[in-house]
Order: structure tokens, then sequence, then C-alpha cells
């Protein structure tokens, strides 16, 4: 009855993905624990040129390259100079509790998302300011010219009203042209820029999608309702994929409308007794795609799991039969 109960609920929620196949499962493949990363909180992955690369929520002025040559993975720290934020139209109330939480807990900044292009410009989407900071290879960072009418725009579609609860993943495809936001909850949601010219714009409007409502949670969480939310977001052969904490999931998207295609969901393999956290949510922030499976990156606010793990993890799971392209 319990289940009958969940699917009902997730159809009428998230009217959505109701046209979407049921999520199949994904296999875990392996887990490393990420060691060198003194202020934990991994928001953010993404693969630049020949590693994967972390941030973390905690630090304004540091990138991490994963040394994988182990189980455990040493963090190693790339640091940078941010320039001063540029002003964007949040409102006082927003800015004035993102400013105390980074005096409470550290970063200011408060980087949740992390891209790469071809050229090696790493780009890291500030939650507290709502703006995007690249950092270039070898030039100093410097922040995206971003049009004050996206977070207009987002905020008269019902996004980003709410204390963390802002942009929590960024995405940028290999050319450097297009870049994708993600609306973390109530509502979330999808922005969406293009570079012309070195000017970022938004064209037919900066919202993509925008989504409102509560699904249930996974019956190892509880199977409590609980806003849908995007955590984390990544870009693979033309299509979108974006992370999806409390449920669980990745779904796969069109760029051009944020449709959901497929899901698969990492339930099964997170919420074992062993990996499950003492938290009533889910910890996966993080997401890197590529052909033979995906990165999901763990940020568990140094909370130790049921094995006793406190570190920052990564867990790699395979692509499922057919690739992320396939169709059921």
């Amino acid at each position: 009855m319990r289940h009958l109960f969940g699917a009902v609920l997730f159809a009428a929620v998230t009217p959505a993905l109701a046209d979407v196949p049921p999520p199949e499962a994904l296999k875990l493949v392996s887990e490393h624990p990420v060691a060198g990363m003194p202020a934990g909180n991994l928001s953010g992955l993404a693969w630049c040129g020949d590693a994967l690369w972390a941030v973390s929520d905690r630090e304004d002025d540091r990138l991490y390259r994963l040394d994988a040559s182990a189980t455990v993975w040493q963090a190693e720290a790339e640091r940078f100079v941010a320039p001063p934020a540029p002003a964007m139209p949040l409102p006082w109330g927003l800015r004035m509790r993102g400013w105390v939480s980074g005096l409470v807990r550290g970063g200011h900044l408060d980087f949740e998302g992390l891209s790469c292009d071809a050229k090696g410009n790493r780009y890291l989407v500030s939650e507290s300011r709502a703006a995007v900071l690249q950092v270039p290879p070898a030039a100093d960072a410097q922040w995206l010219n971003l049009p004050e009418g996206m977070v207009r725009q987002a905020r008269a579609s019902g996004m980003l009203l709410h204390f963390n609860s802002l942009l929590e993943g960024i995405a940028v495809d290999p050319a450097g042209e297009r870049l994708w936001l993600a609306a973390e909850k109530q509502r979330r949601g999808l922005l969406v820029l293009h570079n012309r010219r070195a000017t970022w714009r938004c064209e037919g409007g900066c919202v993509l999608l925008n989504e409102g409502g509560e699904e249930a949670s996974p019956e190892a969480l509880g199977g409590h309702s609980a806003p849908v939310d995007f955590s984390g977001l990544a870009f693979f052969e033309e299509k979108l994929y974006t992370l999806e904490r409390q449920a669980h999931r990745i779904c796969r998207r069109t760029p051009a409308t944020g449709e959901a295609e497929r899901c698969w969901s990492f339930a099964a393999e997170a919420l074992t007794d062993e990996r499950r956290y003492p938290l009533h949510y889910g910890v996966a922030e993080a997401l890197s795609m590529d052909a033979e499976g995906a990165w999901v990156g763990l940020d568990n606010g140094g909370h130790a799991r049921g094995d006793g793990e406190k570190r920052p993890l990564v867990w790699r799971f395979a692509a499922p039969a057919g690739g992320w392209g396939a169709t059921p």
C-alpha cells in the first residue's frame, strides 16, 4: 500500500515527470572518500582536461583537482582570488542572511556547482550572489557579466525567493556558448543564457523550466513528502542531466526546454544501512557525466554515515544498458 501511495503522490505532484518511464536502478561501481578538503562540503564536480575537479561551498578561494590513483582520493588545491562579486537584484533580506551564514560557517560566496568548457575554463556558481565566476587555467578569475533580468525573470516565475534555495547547479557546453543554471527548490527550475560576442544574454527569456510541488522521499528516508529539487547539473552529448537529491535520481532532459526524457534512481545503492546518513534528506550535490557512467559527489556536512565514514565521498555509477541516450 505504501508503494502505491508513493506512486500516486509522485504522479500527482510532479506532472512534468508523469509521462517519463519509471526510473531504472543504477549500479554502484565504486566509492571514493576524498582526503585533503579540510572544510568538507563537496558541492560541485566537473571533468576538466585529464581529471575530475571539485569545489566546496565553504571555501571562496580554491578548487580541488582530485588525484584518483588510489581508492581514497587526494584533493590537491588550486587557489584563486575572486574579485568583488557583481550586484545582482536579490532582496536585502536574502543577501543579509547569506552574509551572516558565511560568517558563521565560512564560504561567503557559497559555491554550489562547477562546470568546465573545452578550453579548460572552470565556471563556479555562487548561490549567495546569484552569479558565476570563471576561473581560466592561466589567468585571473573573473565574474561573468550576466544580465540582471535573469534574476528578475526567475523571481517572477517563483524561483530564487527563499534563503538557501537559490542557484544550486551549473552546466556549460564545450564551446562555452551556452550556460544553464539550476534553481534548487521552492520552486525549482532551469535558466539558460547564450554567449554572443563575449556578452551573456537571454534569448527569448531566461527561464527554461520552473516546477513546484512535492513528492515522496524514498522509504529509507521515511517516505515523507518533500519539495522537488535540483542539487546538481551536467551537460553531456547535447543533453542536460539533473541531480535530484531528495528523490535520489538523475534525469536526462532536453537542453531547449528542460523537459525530462528519462530518469535513473540510485536510492537502492545510496540508502543501504552502511551508506545511509542520520538525516531525513539526501546529500548528493555534485554531478559529472560521461559515456561509461556518472560521478556523484556527496556534501555530507561532516556527518558520519552508518559505517562511520565522515569524509566527502564520490560515487561512480555505471551507465545503463544502451548508454545514457537509450530509449526504453
